[in-house]
């Protein structure tokens, strides 16, 4: 992975930078790389993380797709909401409602990719009109529906009501995240990543969930451990691929398998052998091909991207 100075990993400039406004009035920063015309990707990130999460897809992708990446509420460059009001599934699924019809044409469609909150994003949006309106495929990668707190292996414990408590706190504490230091990243690369996951990787996401404000990374770490999506599964009735890592402590394989399992249209569940939680990172080059396999077989060479054309 390409590296700035500071430890942050590299991407292109933006050809422009909107911003949507979602339905309770909170912005949205939106990023769009990539020729006019291309095929259409949009990437939402996951919690702790940002637009620099999908560096390497970007960087890969903006040769030949227009790539829209955004930044979740509270996360880079999207205000933290003011209250509690403004943590919700519900959230999610207006913020993507709102990049979609702002960063794409009416009629346009494209692939839409989600890593962690991001997958739950595209799981709450799966009703939205604007969604059905936009999407053309979906992958889901190294999320889940529901029961995080309950199936996640970050405590190296038995299963039951002292695990998931125990993680339910861990994910939801307020301290402060403090500098990247290298407690910081083994603890990080303990929880999040492959045991393999090389030094500058580490740093590279360490980086970017150290950025992430603390009332942001609270409020939305308890949407999480109460999520419950499953109608959002049911309703998700796209082409859609599912990507984990067999070594994913956050949101483990059982998750993706059920997925695979449970979506109307699933078209391949990826196990990446080794990695962790943070696949996009980890493992760029593999996410990378499977989003450029979804806008090969649904968005083909770019010329019917609109639903009129």
């Amino acid at each position: 992975m390409s590296r700035l100075a500071g430890g942050g990993p590299v991407r292109p400039q933006p050809v422009r930078e909107l911003t949507a406004v979602s339905a309770d009035g909170s912005r949205v920063h939106v990023e769009v790389y990539g020729p006019e015309g291309a095929p259409a990707v949009v990437l939402a990130h996951g919690w702790t993380c940002s637009v620099s999460f999908w560096s390497e897809q970007i960087r890969a992708l903006s040769a030949d797709h227009r790539v829209i990446a955004y930044d979740q509420r509270g996360h880079g460059r999207s205000p933290v909401p003011a209250g509690p009001s403004g943590y919700s599934t519900e959230a999610l699924a207006d913020d993507l409602e709102a990049v979609l019809t702002t960063a794409l044409a009416p009629g346009e469609k494209g692939v839409v990719a989600g890593h962690s909150m991001g997958g739950m994003t595209i799981m709450a949006a799966a009703s939205r009109p604007a969604f059905a309106a936009h999407a053309a495929a979906a992958l889901l990668c190294s999320t889940g529906p529901s029961r995080l707190p309950a199936e996640s292996l970050v405590v190296p414990m038995r299963p039951g009501g002292l695990r998931t408590r125990l993680t339910t706190a861990i994910l939801g504490a307020r301290a402060p995240l403090g500098p990247v230091t290298p407690v910081s990243k083994k603890i990080l690369k303990y929880a999040t990543m492959g045991p393999g996951s090389a030094p500058d990787r580490v740093e590279a996401c360490a980086r970017i969930v150290h950025a992430c404000p603390r009332k942001a990374r609270v409020g939305w770490s308890h949407v999480l451990a109460e999520l419950e999506l499953g109608a959002g599964v049911r309703a998700l009735s796209l082409p859609t691929a599912v990507l984990v890592g067999t070594a994913d402590r956050l949101t483990p394989p059982v998750h993706s398998r059920r997925l695979a399992a449970e979506l109307p249209q699933c078209v391949g569940l990826t196990e990446l052998a080794g990695m962790g939680h943070m696949t996009p990172v980890e493992a760029p080059e593999a996410v990378t091909a499977r989003i450029r396999e979804l806008t090969g077989t649904y968005l083909g060479s770019g010329l019917g991207v609109k639903e009129d054309a």
